[in-house]
């Protein structure tokens, strides 16, 4: 017993009149909403099925393309446990560079949300802003800033990330983590990034007290009508790089939007390697254990 759709319904009464001399095999294919040719097919079909020759032929097969409730599982039970916190697009790429699972972020997306897995990340509306131009080239402004946060979630201290992006390309120059935003930390970024890249024309900062000062000038500084500075200002002066100070986030949006991705990435990077503070002779280190391995990594 074959149970037919509307539409089906319709295919078929049209297909019958075709039969009685009602209508032209042409006519039908217009109303149908088909070729010439598939509604000679159709037809044919008819003749040889009856009613079922208007459904559809795939009706009741098994999707080729359906991934395996087992795979499914998996997923589940990666997003779950070893991966937890991950986003959809960082999930992703870690079961296809780690689990070899290779699928489509809305693929994996979908079977999170059908097995009531959120996305780690609430969504907020998109408000428009007026945004600065970016520099024409790479090198000619770097974008600076520090992110205090719970880097190693518990397994030790808040620490502060202050790292650096080129403002043509979005490239990430530097970074490094220090116990808080300070002149060493940033004198030390500008070392590695200055040596393996070369002098930028102009840095972005916000008003941190590491850029900006409201002290009263020097005697000095008032007969050479000079703004007060700091170690660091002084230290970019010297090397004839401008430094350009921004007053909201907003302004240096490029930089913020890199520890929203920093802050959702690298910390489940940070968790799934089991990453925490040791100590050396050369001082406190990254210590990694992930896969049945240890390691250090980088001097901090």
């Amino acid at each position: 017993m074959t149970t037919l759709t509307m539409k089906e319904e319709k295919r078929l009464e049209i297909v019958q009149r075709i039969f009685r001399g009602e209508l032209s095999v042409v006519e039908a294919a217009v109303i149908i909403g088909v070729s010439e040719r598939q509604c000679y097919r159709l037809k044919a079909r008819v003749i040889r099925e009856g009613a079922k020759g208007v459904v559809h032929g795939n009706r009741g097969r098994a999707c080729q393309r359906k991934i395996k409730d087992k795979v499914v599982k998996r997923i589940v039970e990666l997003a779950q446990g070893k991966y937890q916190g991950f986003n959809d697009h960082h999930l992703t790429e870690k079961l296809e560079e780690l689990e070899k699972i290779s699928l489509s972020r809305e693929k994996v997306r979908r079977i999170l949300r059908a097995n009531g897995i959120r996305s780690p990340k609430k969504r907020r509306g998109i408000k428009h802003r007026s945004r600065r131009e970016r520099r024409a080239s790479e090198g000619m402004m770097l974008q600076v800033d520090g992110s205090p946060h719970d880097w190693l979630q518990g397994r030790g201290p808040r620490l502060c990330l202050i790292g650096a992006i080129d403002d043509a390309t979005g490239k990430v120059m530097g970074a490094l983590f220090t116990a808080a935003e300070s002149s060493w930390g940033y004198f030390t970024l500008f070392s590695d990034v200055f040596k393996q890249h070369g002098l930028p024309h102009s840095i972005y900062s916000d008003c941190h007290s590491v850029f900006w000062t409201d002290r009263e000038p020097t005697r000095d500084e008032q007969l050479i009508n000079k703004k007060p500075t700091t170690e660091v200002g002084r230290g970019l002066e010297e090397l004839g790089v401008t430094l350009i100070l921004a007053h909201s986030p907003q302004a240096k949006g490029r930089i913020e939007r890199l520890w929203n991705t920093f802050q959702d990435r690298l910390v489940s990077e940070l968790r799934l390697a089991r990453a925490k503070l040791g100590s050396d002779r050369t001082g406190l280190v990254f210590q990694t254990t992930a896969h049945g391995s240890q390691g250090q990594h980088g001097a901090f």
